[in-house]
């Protein structure tokens, strides 16, 4: 049984989504996928998880769609529009596992630019004993190298920790190196996952 908990963000601890701030910016639902489709795509996004700046990354895209730079910009100075509120089960979780003295962990693809910001959203960040974000060290889910670092610093093995993450592909990574893993597909699923574990 896992002896501690490995959290992923986005999408298991507070909600997010481009899709909520664009389409304030692009009221028809063709025209707001079809940038989320050919501009601002998860690909280019993730150079940001990476380590390039928004800036950065921004400016080269803007460059490249100069009609679209406006929105393009949005991505970085109304990012907190792509929030909709926290995850209410994924915080209760969070509480019990500290009240039960189950040691958390946080490991998320994040910039360093809206770490602070999202660390903010939630109380519920506040119970976790460490964070390993990619912004900041330059490694990315799925590569086996950041859930190695995570393990490194936290003072586990793979098998020690149960892992929760709503990406799949992340999901098949820690698997593959030994994690007891939770797919965050539901919300109303965590608790049964955790209790399964005798973590609660």
């Amino acid at each position: 049984m896992p002896k501690a908990v490995l959290w992923d963000f986005g999408n298991v601890i507070v909600r997010w989504d481009p899709r909520t701030l664009y389409a304030k910016i692009f009221p028809d639902a063709s025209e707001r996928d079809r940038f989320l489709a050919e501009v601002c795509t998860m690909a280019w996004h993730v150079e940001t998880d990476r380590g390039v700046t928004f800036a950065d990354n921004c400016a080269r895209l803007a460059a490249q769609h100069p009609h679209h730079a406006d929105a393009i910009w949005a991505w970085r100075h109304r990012w907190e529009e792509m929030f909709s509120g926290t995850i209410p089960e994924t915080e209760a979780a969070i509480e019990a596992l500290h009240a039960a003295g189950v040691p958390q962990f946080g490991l998320s693809n994040i910039s360093t630019e809206t770490l602070d910001s999202t660390l903010a959203m939630s109380p519920a960040f506040g119970r976790l004993q460490g964070v390993v974000a990619s912004g900041r060290e330059g490694l990315i889910k799925p590569q086996p190298e950041i859930f190695h670092l995570a393990c490194e610093r936290f003072g586990y093995a793979p098998q020690d920790f149960l892992f929760v993450d709503d990406g799949a592909h992340n999901i098949a990574a820690a698997s593959a190196l030994g994690f007891d893993v939770h797919h965050f597909t539901d919300p109303a699923s965590l608790r049964p996952a955790l209790e399964a574990r005798k973590l609660l």
